[in-house]
């Protein structure tokens, strides 16, 4: 499988997001409020984009999941 633009940029927003809140929950510091302020309009954006691109991998991870993939099948002949 091939990953184009928008999927590393979806993938790189999660892991962002992901890491963010292990570091909540670990020690209690919101990393993308502490470079872009609190609530501020960019870190809202921030959040926004993490949200879409967690949407967006959902979306294609069970569109992969359907997609079936046929091995020819061989006949023995005896």
């Amino acid at each position: 499988m091939r990953l184009n633009t928008i999927d590393w940029i979806a993938y790189a927003l999660a892991i962002i997001g992901g890491l963010n809140w292990g570091l909540i929950g670990a020690f209690d510091f919101n990393l993308v409020a502490a470079i872009f302020g609190e609530m501020s309009v960019l870190s809202r954006i921030i959040y926004i984009l993490v949200g879409l691109s967690a949407l967006y991998l959902i979306y294609t991870g069970t569109k992969l999941g359907r997609t079936v993939h046929h091995e020819p099948q061989t006949r023995v002949v005896r």
